[in-house]
């Protein structure tokens, strides 16, 4: 875990120490345990380093790192399997100066080229410099779960984990006015027909699953790697829990490596017992349990987790968390963020807070779990619909009684009949309905309006769905996870705290996406095979859980509410004096939803008046 930035330029006054330096400060939050400056002798390339030290806490695995005299990198992240890989080199004739998985990332590219992504299992963002062709190699993990952001123009090219480190290399800021008008009509905070956009112009990020290569300013980006959610493997329930086994152990395995202590962190307690349970299998390291809540759930919550705690043996910490709270660390927070983030991950920052304070490290997460298992209760119905698509009409209705049974009560009309067999004609509609929300927005200025006139339907995009993997894909690979995992790696580094997500495993991934829907929600129960294959490792009561409705009022009557709401009232001032907004806006009274619900602005309106305030 670490911060990587650097600068390759025509001109040799573009690369030099200051410059480097402010940069390598802007991303001093990310790396404690030391930093590195390099500039080759050329003088067309300079890099920056931050280091949180995991693997390898020697001095000889510092960055930037330089292997056969030749390349050089600057890596933020881990590849678990390194030692495999660096097994395999040995026996080619590499020789290895250090323990860590940054050497051995040089050896392979040094090896196998740009086809040495295919080998990497793991979080990473990279970029390699081979002196000897004067060209720059850089890649980013196959989810997304580190950061890649870059800047060209006619001369330079720019990069850094986050866009603060650009910025100190003297770009200027501006805020791209299509992708916040997008937010604050949509809520959303990528643009899915376009990943490599950011809330600021003339600054890119690198996609996931894709790599860059520059040579005399010629630069290309190409995607490795892509899960094809069409391919369904025939399999026996038996057999796909068995592998399904397999495949989780080996991912936890991996990512249990390392020469710091572990925490496990979670919101849910299925989830975590899993995670645990394979956890301390395959280690004996100490664990310790991090949990959060707000006040309405968390006498439950708590109530629960404890039974984990003496199912597992672990140390617990489980805080009660006040929303409100949020206000006094809103513009920092922001700072780091640097673009729009969700209220969960103010959750997060403070569990990650308190992790640190207990000396842990390293944090495993159960991220992804709800578009690969379709955990969410929302994919309930895209399921339903693929059961009716197909005829089989006594599965849909069983299957949608037990998941009544189970506290999913889905509603069934004749729109759901028309969506279910004409489903092109549903997602034009729905992006039609994305247009006339921002065309039509009750309190967008004619103003802001007209700066993107020509361009409404930019970022306006909805899957064709036929399946439940189609709307699973999108949300993992399109629109969704990627965003989470921004909100996240932020918050963790914030805090000095590497995150490890043991479910995004590229061939796990592969796997589920493989299986047919059945195995992922059946007997009213979402993540199905997950919960058949831990029936016989966990209590009962830990497994079979009824998931509860999301709840659209706030039933949280805040004695702090006020300072929220004062906050929020502020916020949209800043954007009618902006012209962001009409005057309007100030008179409505806001009506209170939950923060995942869609018709919650006022979150919207704190984050544009913050992304407007830093400018």
């Amino acid at each position: 875990m670490s911060g990587i930035a650097g600068i390759i330029s025509s001109y040799e006054s573009d690369i030099n120490i200051p410059v480097l330096k402010r940069m390598s400060s802007a991303l001093s939050h990310r790396g404690v345990d030391g930093g590195g400056i390099w500039i080759n002798p050329k003088k067309t390339l300079g890099l920056a380093h931050r280091r949180l030290a995991t693997i390898d806490l020697s001095f000889n695995a510092a960055q930037p790192m330089h292997y056969k005299d030749r390349y050089s990198i600057v890596h933020d992240g881990e590849i678990y399997n390194y030692i495999e890989i660096k097994q395999d080199l040995q026996k080619t004739g590499y020789v290895f100066r250090n323990n860590s998985d940054t050497e051995v990332i040089l050896a392979a590219y040094d090896f196998y080229k740009e086809r040495c992504v295919h080998h990497f299992d793991g979080k990473f963002a990279f970029a390699i410099w081979d002196e000897v062709e004067q060209c720059l190699f850089a890649a980013r993990d196959r989810f997304g779960e580190k950061p890649f952001y870059y800047y060209k123009d006619k001369t330079r090219f720019i990069f850094g984990s986050e866009m603060k480190a650009i910025w100190s290399a003297g770009i200027e800021k501006t805020v791209d006015h299509k992708m916040l008008i997008n937010y604050l009509s949509l809520g959303d905070v990528q643009n899915p027909s376009d990943k490599s956009q950011t809330f600021y112009n003339k600054i890119n990020a690198l996609p996931p699953s894709h790599y860059i290569t520059l040579h005399k300013n010629v630069m290309e980006i190409e995607p490795y790697w892509i899960i094809d959610k069409n391919i369904q493997i025939q399999i026996s329930a038996k057999a796909a829990t068995e592998k399904l086994e397999y495949l989780l152990s080996n991912a936890i395995k991996k990512r249990m490596r390392g020469d710091v202590s572990i925490g496990i962190g979670f919101d849910d307690e299925f989830d975590a017992s899993t995670l645990l349970f394979f956890a301390k299998s395959v280690s004996k390291k100490t664990f310790t349990f991090y949990g959060t809540s707000n006040s309405n759930q968390y006498s439950e919550q708590k109530q629960k987790f404890e039974k984990l705690v003496k199912q597992f043996d672990v140390e617990q910490h489980f805080l009660l968390q006040d929303d409100y709270k949020i206000v006094v660390d809103f513009k920092n927070l922001f700072y780091y963020q640097e673009e729009p983030f969700s209220f969960e991950s103010y959750l997060q920052f403070n569990l990650y807070k308190e992790a640190s304070k207990k000396n842990t490290k390293v944090v495993l997460d159960n991220c992804g779990t709800q578009q690969l298992f379709a955990g969410d209760i929302k994919y309930a119905k895209w399921h339903l619909q693929e059961i009716f698509r197909k005829n089989k009409f006594k599965k849909y209705i069983s299957e949608k009684k037990k998941l009544k049974e189970n506290g999913v009560d889905i509603k069934w009309g004749l729109n759901d009949i028309f969506s279910t067999y004409l489903p092109p004609h549903v997602a034009m509609a729905e992006e039609k309905r994305q247009y006339n929300k921002i065309v039509h927005h009750s309190f967008l200025t004619k103003q802001i309006l007209s700066i993107v006139s020509g361009r409404e339907w930019d970022g306006i995009h909805k899957p064709i769905i036929t399946k439940l993997n189609d709307v699973l894909y999108f949300d993992m690979m399109e629109m969704g996870l990627e965003e989470e995992l921004r909100f996240s790696d932020r918050m963790a580094m914030l805090n000095n705290i590497e995150l490890r997500h043991p479910f995004l495993q590229s061939e796990l991934a592969t796997f589920l996406f493989s299986l047919p829907s059945e195995m992922k929600i059946s007997n009213g129960f979402s993540k199905y095979i997950l919960r058949t294959l831990m029936h016989n490792y966990i209590p009962e009561d830990l497994i079979w859980i009824k998931q509860p409705q999301l709840q659209n009022e706030t039933s949280n009557p805040n004695k702090n509410s006020n300072i929220m709401d004062d906050f929020a009232f502020e916020c949209k001032k800043c954007l009618v004096n902006n012209q962001i907004l009409k005057a309007s806006i100030l008179d409505k009274k806001q009506t209170k939803y939950h923060h995942n619900d869609n018709k919650e602005f006022d979150w919207r309106y704190m984050n544009a008046a913050q992304l407007l305030s830093n400018i």
